[in-house]
């Protein structure tokens, strides 16, 4: 096996000229350097355009299992040592089942614990960093500890030991993520050692040979008729939306106890090589269940599990996810500004609303479904995309695909089809046929919409009553946050007693007995998903001195999740009007509440090359906390970018991320 490994060079503080010593199971890439007293355990893949420099600072140690990714660089410096796990000195020690990944620099002396997971470009130095920790994309961690299971988010710059004791804890999906990572690269190894081995490569190049010989071929679309059309149709939407798509199987005896092995995913954009490679997967294991799932890559979740296989070679069968439904003519159109003058159907007009607004952007439609157990689980399954741009058609499909799952959860979903992403989850059906509140989670310009009944009486403002019973219906637990002056301005909130009630109606007088007994104080609602036992909602309801209770402005995070962290105390309905030309009046709300929660505005513009490419350039940043000075430098940045499109980005400046990122300007003067 070629690669290239060579003696430290004689130096006034190592003269002994140690080489490198590396398991005959590992794999080092040719165009990797390995230098000095460098240790690579069993398992390890060391991929191209690697340094692993054991020269100044020595020796290092990669444990078993471990992955060092192209462009990665392994340094040390001449003094300062750690403690590896077998109580010897390491100027660089790499524990087992490590994902360094590409070009991460990691910097001795330095303590990597075992299942760790290194994100691109991040630099780790003088630094320890416990088991199981998850560092994200572009991160610094100097002159700390990481606790054991901490996750450090992308772009985090931790170098006091206090930054790093306040570190979040590693999710269950974070380390699913890292692990997968892990399998990934072990199939490399073995991928790329079986290819140095004539006696491992030459039948796979038979059976290739042989295939083609007797034209077991895939056809155009990538289909043999092993799957199902239904199955078809479900990966071309999957790959449609960005998602790769993923395969799991099982024996009979493992398929009853839901123990299932996972195959590697398949990262590929054509559908015809992913239906292949399920074909051949399904051939692999055609004695066995075989199921297929979609993986959202940035929320690292599962979506859409379908059985595409039994033992007995039965076909399996799927609901209709093509999206072919008869759409009655009609003459009828539906317009945003007078959704009910023209709306046909029964669909609720801010539903229809929803519709237009995504059509007119360019948005395709797409549906999914969940029963009660998947819902809970956050395992939708998808539906139709309408391909139709008609919106009397689309709001037709619709209309048909939610009788057809009246008894299900359905979610409206906005697609993307130029970047290949979601723009918008709404939540348009419940089980028994309840009219619902519109939950838009990854589009915050959406405001909250409710179609129930508000008979209930109560002193609470109608928002927090629907925020409210929105949450019962997701299945999300009701908190409650006080803060007095003091704290309010230092964020050093005060949990109330739990919330018992198991209905909203219960919810709500709970909460009007809080809110009186902390009258003089700030008081937030909080939702809570306790599967996940994370917050999915912040919201702030009451402030000092009897003031009305407000619906506070709601954020969308990157994940999609509605999240709002502290905000001010002043609602938008009680800032007064802005006369603006270029915004429209949704992109005056956004700013609004931009505002109103202390956030820095930003735009980026882009022409139509670099809009298809997602290759936005930054224009301006403004640190302005009155809409007089805010609203005048965003018209004059629409303005000056006329015939491009321009992004209105909302950017929390303490967390170093952004909150916000909405398209307010089209070319041709199309404003949002």
């Amino acid at each position: 096996m070629p690669h290239r490994k060579q003696p430290a060079p004689p130096t006034p503080w190592s003269k002994n000229l140690a080489q490198p010593k590396i398991d005959e199971t590992a794999y080092i890439h040719s165009f990797s350097n390995i230098i000095g007293d460098v240790r690579v355990g069993a398992n390890v893949l060391v991929a191209p355009g690697t340094s692993i420099r054991a020269d100044e600072g020595t020796p290092f140690f990669i444990g078993a299992g471990t992955n060092i990714q192209d462009g990665v660089v392994i340094h040390g410096l001449e003094q300062g040592r750690v403690i590896g796990d077998d109580q010897q000195n390491y100027s660089v020690w790499i524990g087992k089942n490590v994902s360094i990944t590409h070009k991460a620099l990691v910097h001795g002396p330095c303590y990597i614990g075992d299942d760790c997971f290194i994100g691109f470009r991040s630099t780790i130095f003088n630094s320890r960093i416990g088991e199981g920790c998850i560092v994200m994309l572009h991160a610094l961690i100097q002159d700390v500890e990481i606790p054991p299971g901490k996750y450090v988010p992308s772009g985090a710059i931790i170098t006091n030991q206090q930054q790093a004791d306040r570190l979040s804890d590693v999710l269950p999906d974070d380390m699913e993520f890292a692990n997968h990572v892990v399998g990934i690269n072990e199939s490399l190894r073995q991928g790329y050692l079986c290819a140095n081995n004539m006696s491992c490569i030459t039948p796979i190049r038979n059976e290739m040979n042989t295939n083609y010989t007797n034209g077991n071929r895939y056809n155009h679309s990538g289909a043999t008729g092993r799957l199902t059309p239904e199955v078809v149709a479900h990966v071309n939407q999957l790959v449609s939306q960005g998602y790769y798509v993923g395969t799991e199987h099982a024996d009979t005896r493992h398929f009853k106890t839901g123990s299932w092995k996972t195959c590697s995913p398949i990262k590929s954009s054509h559908s015809s090589e992913v239906v292949a490679a399920l074909e051949a997967c399904i051939e692999e294991h055609s004695t066995e269940y075989v199921r297929m799932f979609g993986i959202d890559p940035k929320a690292k979740r599962r979506i859409s599990p379908i059985m595409i296989q039994r033992p007995d070679g039965k076909k399996v069968a799927q609901k209709s996810t093509t999206g072919n439904y008869s759409v009655p003519a009609t003459t009828g159109t539906v317009r945003i500004e007078s959704t009910t003058a023209h709306n046909t159907t029964g669909l609720p007009p801010k539903i229809v609303s929803q519709v237009n607004s995504l059509l007119s952007q360019g948005y395709k439609i797409g549906t999914e479904y969940a029963n009660e157990r998947r819902f809970k689980t956050s395992s939708w399954q998808n539906g139709p995309t309408i391909s139709e741009t008609n919106s009397t058609q689309v709001l037709a499909a619709i209309e048909q695909f939610l009788a057809e799952h009246s008894g299900e959860y359905v979610r409206l979903i906005g697609i993307d089809s130029k970047v290949k992403r979601r723009a918008v989850e709404t939540l348009i059906q419940q089980p028994g046929d309840r009219k619902i509140q519109q939950s838009v989670s990854t589009s915050p310009s959406q405001a909250p919409v409710s179609s129930l009944d508000t008979t209930i009486n109560t002193g609470l403002s109608q928002e927090v009553v629907e925020q409210v019973r929105s949450l019962f219906n997701q299945g999300y637990r009701i908190s409650l946050e006080h803060a007095n002056e003091r704290r309010f301005k230092n964020s050093s909130w005060i949990s109330c007693a739990p919330i018992s009630a198991t209905n909203y109606s219960q919810a709500i007088a709970e909460l009007e007995k809080v809110l009186a007994e902390y009258s003089g104080e700030y008081v937030r609602l909080i939702g809570i998903d306790t599967q996940a036992k994370r917050r999915v909602m912040e919201i702030l309801i009451q402030q000092p001195n009897g003031k009305a209770q407000g619906f506070a402005p709601l954020k969308a995070t990157s994940n999609g999740a509605v999240n709002t962290t502290q905000q001010s105390p002043v609602s938008i309905s009680q800032v007064a009007p802005t006369t603006t030309h270029k915004l429209s009046q949704e992109a005056v709300k956004e700013i609004r509440s931009l505002i109103a929660g202390g956030y820095k505005i930003g735009t980026e513009y882009a022409d139509q090359r670099r809009f298809r490419t997602s290759s936005w350039k930054t224009d301006i940043q403004i640190d302005a906390k009155r809409e007089a000075d805010v609203f005048p430098v965003l018209e004059e940045s629409l303005a000056q970018h006329e015939g491009e499109y321009v992004r209105l980005i909302g950017i929390d400046s303490k967390a170093k991320r952004r909150v916000l990122e909405k398209i307010i300007q089209q070319p041709n003067g199309k404003v949002n």
